[in-house]
This record gives structure tokens, C-alpha cells and sequence, in this order.
């Protein structure tokens, strides 16, 4: 079977027909893997559409604190000595 690459935006892309997405139990994702020059697909993940953007972060940052401590700030702050006294609010 053949077929033929479309442009999709700025990538590119093939349509697989729905009855061999069908026969190879692919849902929602897939795995892509390329071996010998040959593109492989395989089922993947099964995607959570109930999930709100970075639900569990939080959790996952306690948790993190709990275990190592509390992390090193990445930027500092830059309010920490600053004199606001000058600003108008």
C-alpha cells in the first residue's frame, strides 16, 4: 500500500486508513521507531482526556520537598533588597 505525504502545517504527514489503525490497536498515540530504515508504529499511551493542564504538579512538588528538602531558587529575588520607597502605587 502507498501513500502520500501531505503538508500539515510546518510538518509533514500521512493519512493511515481506519481500518489498519483498526487491525493494529492504535487508539490515541503511538510509539515511532525507526530500525533498518523502516518506520515502526506501535500502540502508545492511551491519553487521560479527563486531566487538567499540570494537575498532580503540585503533589508532585510537595512530594519532592519532603524527600530532599526545599529546592534552590533558580532566579533570585529580585525584590529582596531593593528600596520600593521611591515607586508610586
Amino acid at each position: 500500500m502507498e501513500a502520500n505525504i501531505i503538508k500539515i502545517g510546518n510538518s509533514k504527514g500521512i493519512i493511515i486508513p481506519a481500518n489498519i489503525i483498526r487491525l493494529l490497536g492504535l487508539e490515541e498515540s503511538v510509539q515511532m521507531e525507526l530500525e533498518n530504515e523502516k518506520l515502526i508504529l506501535t500502540p502508545g499511551k492511551k491519553l487521560d482526556k479527563k486531566k487538567k493542564p499540570r494537575e498532580g504538579w503540585e503533589e508532585a512538588l510537595r512530594s519532592e520537598i519532603e524527600k530532599n528538602g526545599q529546592p534552590e531558587r533558580l532566579l533570585p529575588d529580585f525584590f529582596e533588597d531593593e528600596d520600593l520607597s521611591e515607586w508610586t502605587w
